[in-house]
């Protein structure tokens, strides 16, 4: 199907104000090289299909390059290969796909490919564009990273597909799920945890068991998903609209749970959103900061790497074709705010992710929680002044 040229006139389209980026930009010094490789995998592994060459034109090489701004350039290739092969399944199987309405048979599309991930020496969808590129994806994920490593990401792509299907379930009912729900949901399907084990292997060090399941490690990583995923709900909402024909006049993102469920209108949502995606943002720094300082250098470029995977999200947003739709110009921001709308050092209202703020729970050292407190302060300080 052709896209949309306006977007129906039941779905209005916001206009994004500038959002508080404090993560300063970086990219690799290849990031044309990455991306026009990464454009050649699309056309390789994407079945010469529209879908291939429209994502090859989206700067996905260039994404992958913020992530890792100055990790080894391979692994750099393979992020931007890898999250290319993720939208080839996002929009060509769930979002523009009968698929996305058959909870069922998508589940049993994706068991495939997982199986194909787990087993890349199975006979299994042999011809299959999709798996083909999963097995090349596989064979240097095995290369670049440790056997545990392997694991971490195939078991990531297991909770992703999870979640998909619990989005397609949605979409087949017509329903909106409420915010608690909702969080839940987009921490995984908005695909970033599959990310985090390549954040590793772009430096070339393996987290212990230890610092992984450390819970201000696991709330690091959230928080950045969350922010990730937030703001990717905001610059996108152009695009959902453009699209909404395409899917049945379906769409989800936080904007619409927020006026489903809050009775909120649309400006209003923009600037809830905004505040929580704030809020998170500072304390992410905060937490990033405290754990750091009683860490150890594979866990500190961890942490950096969070935050260059914020950042580059926040860069390609609002520069990629994806969202700008230059044929429908998206309202998207073109400068960065230097303050948050709202730093306060209290929980969001989201039971699932309230323990974030908790700094018993999050287990830092007594010197690590004063630096913390200390920084929140200032940052409360300065957002009153």
């Amino acid at each position: 199907m052709s896209p949309l040229t306006d977007p129906p006139a039941t779905t209005p389209t916001p206009r994004i104000p500038p959002l508080y980026a404090p993560i300063p930009p970086a990219v690799h010094p290849r990031h044309t090289a990455i991306d026009n490789r990464t454009a050649a995998w699309a056309r390789r592994y994407g079945g010469g299909t529209r879908l291939s060459e429209r994502l090859a034109e989206q700067d996905i090489g260039v994404f992958a390059a913020r992530i890792l701004p100055t990790g080894r350039e391979d692994v750099a290739q393979l992020l931007g290969d890898f999250v290319l092969w993720l939208f080839l399944v996002d929009d060509g199987v769930i979002e523009e796909g009968e698929l996305g309405r058959a909870p069922g048979a998508l589940t049993a599309a994706l068991q495939r490919l997982l199986w194909v991930a787990e087993n890349p020496e199975a006979a299994l969808l042999t011809d299959d564009p999709l798996a083909k590129g999963l097995r090349d994806l596989h064979a240097r994920v095995a290369r670049y990273g440790t056997a545990g490593q392997v694991t971490q990401w195939v078991n990531a792509l297991r909770e992703y597909a999870l979640s998909v299907v619990w989005e397609a379930g949605h979409r087949l009912a017509g329903s909106v799920p409420d915010l608690e729900d909702y969080t839940l949901m987009r921490l995984y399907d908005g695909a970033t945890t599959v990310v985090l084990p390549l954040l590793e292997m772009g430096y070339g060090y393996e987290l212990s068991p230890q610092e992984r399941a450390h819970p201000a490690t696991r709330a690091a990583a959230q928080m950045a998903s969350f922010i990730i995923t937030w703001d990717n709900d905001l610059l996108s909402a152009h695009k959902e609209a453009q699209e909404a024909g395409q899917t049945g006049d379906y769409y989800l993102n936080v904007l619409r749970v927020l006026t489903h469920h809050h009775g909120l209108s649309l400006a209003q949502a923009v600037s809830t959103a905004i505040a929580q995606r704030d809020r998170v943002m500072v304390h992410f720094q905060r937490v990033c900061s405290a754990l750091a300082s009683q860490s150890g250098p594979q866990l500190r470029q961890y942490l950096d790497s969070l935050g260059n995977f914020v950042r580059a999200s926040l860069d390609w947003g609002v520069s990629s074709h994806r969202y700008t739709t230059p044929h429908d110009p998206a309202g998207l921001p073109s400068t960065f705010a230097s303050m948050p709308t709202d730093a306060r050092a209290e929980p969001l209202a989201i039971s699932a992710i309230s323990w974030w703020w908790d700094p018993h729970r999050l287990r830092l050292s007594p010197s690590a929680r004063r630096s913390r407190q200390t920084s929140g302060n200032s940052a409360l300080l300065a957002t009153s002044a």
